[in-house]
């Protein structure tokens, strides 16, 4: 059995040779990159409908542990917002601990996809798939943030996107100024900041110009919500409002507090039900972990190791929710971030943790005063970001209809219904529509005496040729033409030079047109089939109850064979064939 590399990563980093200067990039990395997770992990934590340090702790355990275990030098993983749209629903429907016994399961499948070699089949997923999900990903975020953007009350939670808009409408009335200036102004600094100051992250200006007139707004009674309003914690039965500023503690995730507020009940019921929702995540964790690890190393120049970084995102998920963390996976951004910043290997991703650590540590007490609408307004831009309008657009004019089509359907499903369905969908569509883009290539066509090679071919002697792949979704159409013959024609030439495979289905079909061939005592001559397809036919035993069939390698021995076979009919002794090993009048006996 396979067993992924464990520490890929880290052991090639120190193959290489880990110097001062490789530790000085480390730090600066893991300095820069673990000061964009801290908003976004509280932000994205909230999205999903868990506290804030839920987003916290995914990035100090799970964080760290996927770095460390993992097959990708750059990755930065954590909360990500490609998740919030599978996680959400999760914890409406089965709470905080229902979630987290979700991840856990979810970090065992990807051990699972680690040992069966899982990494490499991920690139067989077509782009206008990921695309279309990912831009749908970005529309659900988008519309999840409205609420606390503009302070809307009385939002309950809904089954369906057309019903949360429903939803966010009729509580437009209840609009709060404050709010809607906070999410409007910081929103405002995110896109502008970058293109004037981009050498610091424009969020965190964003954010503490958030607060700050969030904290002016309140003081001028005009109401702002916080964080330190909306969530609190409990500590020798007194609530404090925010975060806590200390370490998780170990707890089993079914523990944790279920839909009523009470500890799950473990049954074999509670993991059926978790089970598609675990596999989604593990399948988007997979997805996007790997497909930021190729982004990592077109940046840096490194390679890394798709197996291995399977199994340590595996590793963190199932010890993460342990100690509260939520899903996690490797982030394209803020690996970007890693790599620009000066990374040289893992330790800058564990860094970043560090400094999770000690913003939890020494600065949850502040945390308490970051407006929701601020928040908001951050996942808006994340939302932006993550949908990419601009390229879907170009991509939309620029493609094929079926790609096109591919798209649109898996960005409609995600909105409308969810990324599950719209990823089983979209792959679906995309097989099919490749398969009939396939089935076209291939055909039987007459060929006409000016077409083909052999000089004086008796009028009884036909030549078809068959070009393309013979599989389930060409065989009987490209067939077809094979039924078709002349009663007067004794001698049928196919030419397979331009067949480079068959499957089970084009052999049954086959098999059926040489019996009705042999019916109407017709010879058939394949010619020129390449040794693979001459492998598959003699194993399926084509023509061995067929008293004329031959396999030849060229024209000139075609037209033997036929006149042969026209002088045995007409009572000529015919003449001796120089035919290639497979020139006998019957094919080799099958291999079974």
């Amino acid at each position: 059995m396979y067993i992924p590399p464990l520490f890929s990563a880290l052991r090639q980093t120190f193959a290489e040779g880990y110097t001062l200067n490789a530790l000085r990039g480390d730090i600066s990395a893991g300095l820069t990159v673990g000061i964009i997770a801290i908003p976004l992990a509280m932000a994205l934590a909230i999205a999903v409908g868990v506290p804030p340090q839920h987003g916290l702790y995914t990035v100090l355990i799970g964080g760290s542990l996927i770095a460390l275990t993992g097959g990708s030098r750059f990755n930065v993983s954590g909360p990500t917002a490609a998740f919030v749209v599978i996680l959400l629903p999760i914890t409406q429907q089965f709470g905080v601990g229902g979630l987290l016994l979700c991840t856990a399961m979810a970090g065992v499948i990807l051990i699972a996809m680690a040992v069966l070699r899982a990494g490499a089949l991920l690139q067989f997923i077509p782009y206008p798939v990921t695309l279309g999900f990912t831009a749908g990903i970005g529309v659900v975020i988008a519309t999840l943030q409205i609420k606390d953007a503009f302070g809307l009350t009385n939002v309950a939670p809904t089954a369906n996107y057309i019903e949360q808009i429903s939803a966010l409408t009729h509580a437009l009335p209840s609009i709060q100024l404050g709010d809607t200036l906070v999410a409007a102004i910081t929103l405002l600094v995110l896109i502008i900041w970058p293109r004037f100051v981009p050498k610091i992250p424009g969020h965190l200006v964003a954010l503490a110009i958030g607060s700050f007139i969030g904290l002016a707004l309140n003081n001028a009674d005009i109401s702002v919500a916080t964080i330190g309003e909306r969530f609190s914690y409990t500590v020798d039965g007194v609530a404090h409002p925010g975060i806590p500023p200390f370490l998780p503690s170990f707890m089993w995730p079914w523990e944790m507090s279920g839909p009523d507020g009470k500890p799950l009940l473990l049954s074999f019921e509670l993991f059926r039900q978790l089970l598609a929702p675990a596999f989604a995540i593990a399948m988007l964790g997979a997805i996007e972990s790997l497909l930021c690890a190729v982004v990592a190393d077109g940046m840096a120049g490194t390679k890394h190791d798709p197996n291995g970084e399977l199994l340590g995102q595996g590793i963190g998920n199932i010890l993460a929710p342990m100690f509260g963390g939520i899903t996690a996976t490797a982030a394209i951004a803020r690996s970007a971030a890693n790599v620009r910043a000066g990374a040289f290997s893992p330790i800058a991703a564990i860094i970043h943790a560090g400094v999770v650590l000690l913003a939890m540590l020494f600065l949850a007490p502040m945390f308490s005063h970051l407006p929701m609408a601020a928040l908001a307004a951050l996942l808006l831009m994340v939302a932006w970001n993550m949908s990419e309008p601009k390229h879907v657009i170009h991509t939309l004019r620029i493609s094929p209809r079926n790609d096109v089509l591919v798209l649109l359907t898996c960005l409609s499903l995600t909105v409308l219904f969810d990324m599950v369905l719209a990823v089983g969908v979209g792959l679906l569509l995309a097989a099919g529509l490749f398969i009939k883009s396939m089935s076209d290539l291939t055909d039987t066509a007459s060929v006409s005496p000016d077409e083909h090679d052999i000089p004086d071919l008796p009028d009884s002697v036909t030549v078809y040729a068959i070009r393309g792949p013979l599989f389930f979704g060409a065989a009987e159409k490209a067939l077809s033409v094979l039924r078709k013959f002349n009663p007067e024609i004794r001698v049928a030439i196919i030419d397979l030079r331009a067949v480079p495979m068959l499957d089970m289905t084009a052999l049954a079909a086959l098999s059926n047109v040489l019996n009705d061939y042999q019916k109407n005592d017709i010879g058939i001559i394949f010619l020129g089939a390449s040794a693979k397809v001459r492998q598959k036919m003699h194993r399926a035993g084509i023509g061995l109850s067929h008293s004329k069939i031959s396999y030849v390698s060229n024209f000139a021995m075609a037209r033997k064979r036929a006149q042969s076979w026209l002088d045995a009919d007409a009572g000529v002794e015919p003449s001796t064939l120089d035919d290639d090993t497979a020139s006998n009048t019957n094919p080799p006996t099958a291999q079974h």
